[in-house]
């Protein structure tokens, strides 16, 4: 049974928020075509040691190898044209455990 996969974004932050919520808007439907499933996309954070309160979010796929494949797909790479100097932002591809 291969382990999950997951994104993992941290928002440091956003100097642009409506170039944010266009990512968003071409970001969402790619996720969901490529098999991920939002579970937080919170700004109600409570930070510990070197944490910061700002927008966290975390999504969910079936597999480490269909997160990764996500991210690299067209449809996905083109919602990440409207990142660029809208916001600061900390991503990673995480595996699951068993």
């Amino acid at each position: 049974m291969a382990t999950k996969g997951y994104w993992v974004s941290v928002y440091p932050a956003i100097s642009d928020p409506e170039m944010l919520t266009a990512y968003d808007r071409l970001a969402r439907p790619a996720v969901q075509a490529g098999g991920g499933r939002l579970l937080s996309r919170g700004s109600r954070v409570v930070a510990h040691e070197a944490g910061i309160t700002q927008r966290v979010v975390l999504i969910e796929f079936d597999s480490f190898e269909q997160a990764v494949a996500a991210y690299e797909s067209e449809a996905y790479q083109k919602a990440l044209v409207a990142l660029p100097g809208s916001v600061e932002r900390d991503f990673r591809i995480i595996e699951g455990i068993d």
